[in-house]
Parts: C-alpha cells; sequence; structure tokens
C-alpha cells in the first residue's frame, strides 16, 4: 500500500540524523586517536615506523570507503568475528578517517619550521618533549582548518554505510522514498538535512583556514 507523504515521514527521515552524527563523532574521535599515532609514525625518525604508516595511509586512501566498509562487514565474519551494521561502519569509518587525519596532521607536523624541533634538541628535550612541548602545539594550530573540513567529508560519507543495512539519514530517506513512490520529497529532505549539518561546518573550515593564514 502506497503511503502519503506526510509529517510522520518526515520525522521518520529527520530519525535517521542521530545515527549519522552519532557515527560520524565516534569514527572522528576514534580515527582521530589512532590518526594522531599514524602521523606520529610517518614522522619518525625510525624508517621501518614510517613505512608502515605509509603504507596504511596508503591502503585507506587508495581504495574506496565502499570497497573499506564491505572488507570489514564482510571479512571479519569469515576470521570468526560475527559483528552487526553498527560495529562494522564504526570499524570501517574509524580507519578510514585515521589514514585521512593521520595525513592532516603529518604535513600540519612537518609544517612546523624544522628550526623550532632542533632547537628544542639542542636543549636536551627527548623526542616526546619536543612533540609535546613544541612540535604538536604549533602543528594543532595548522592543522584545525583542514581537520574541520574532513569532518564535513566524514558525515557526508557516513551515506554509505546504508548500503551493508545500517540505517541512517540516507537509508530513512531509502525507505521512506520506497513506502511513498515519492523519492524527490524523500531525497530532497535529506539533501537539506545534510546540508544544515555540513555548511556550518563549511563556514568555519573556511573562517579558521583564513584567520591562521593571516596570523601567519
Amino acid at each position: 500500500m502506497i503511503r502519503e507523504f506526510g509529517l510522520s515521514e518526515a520525522l521518520a527521515i529527520l530519525s535517521g540524523v542521530q545515527s549519522t552524527i552519532l557515527l560520524s563523532l565516534i569514527a572522528f574521535a576514534g580515527g582521530g586517536v589512532v590518526g594522531l599515532a599514524i602521523a606520529l609514525m610517518r614522522t619518525s625518525e625510525r624508517a621501518w615506523l614510517r613505512r608502515c604508516a605509509g603504507f596504511y595511509i596508503d591502503f585507506f586512501q587508495g581504495t574506496p570507503l565502499l570497497m573499506q566498509l564491505f572488507l570489514v562487514f564482510y571479512g571479519l565474519p569469515v576470521l570468526g568475528y560475527k559483528v552487526n551494521p553498527w560495529v562494522a561502519v564504526t570499524i570501517g569509518f574509524t580507519l578510514h578517517a585515521s589514514a585521512f587525519l593521520g595525513e592532516v596532521w603529518r604535513g600540519s607536523i612537518q609544517a612546523v619550521p624544522r628550526g623550532q624541533s632542533e632547537a628544542a634538541y639542542a636543549l636536551g628535550l627527548s623526542y616526546v618533549s619536543r612533540m609535546r612541548n613544541v612540535v604538536l602545539p604549533q602543528a594543532m594550530r595548522i592543522s584545525v582548518a583542514p581537520t574541520v573540513g574532513f569532518m564535513v567529508q566524514l558525515i557526508k560519507g557516513t551515506s554509505l554505510a546504508a548500503i551493508i543495512g545500517f540505517v541512517e539519514l540516507s537509508r530513512a530517506a531509502q525507505i521512506i522514498a520506497s513506502a511513498t513512490y515519492k523519492p524527490l520529497l524523500a531525497y530532497g529532505c535529506a539533501a537539506i538535512v545534510y546540508f544544515l549539518l555540513c555548511f556550518p561546518l563549511s563556514r568555519l573550515s573556511m573562517r579558521l583556514e583564513k584567520r591562521f593564514a593571516v596570523k601567519s
């Protein structure tokens, strides 16, 4: 039976926003922790750490996000670990985010003038102290704008989670479109919500980039 598109259907689409935001925050937080480790490995003085981190980044940047989700969702059961869509998309997006954030932060670390680290080394500071007290505070300032920009891409990328059965904003719109045969209205509502989520972050990223460019 074909349903009419009304307030209840619009609210059903909006119910997917919670999953979209929650998935984005979990992936960003988890990806940030792993990404920082990857960035430090990429800038390490040990060649084998740099190579391992480089391979990790190349793999996740060189393969589609959808394929990464498939590998997690269908690959883990082959290894004996059955996962539901929530766990699969969380792992997949966290790994994806860690590779991109790791590369962003690697560039920020290397953008800090080398003289800063050399001066800290001359003062007898250890590698950990140099990173914590000298390099990372400056790198964080440089990386704020691109990090916020990546968050926008991450939010939009969560729409791919619908492919493996995870109900988020896009999947909720797809369900309503199938029930009402009003795909333009359903997907139009979803597009408006994505815009409302991403546009403020995009503007914030541009503003931060301009602010830090003026200060530098």
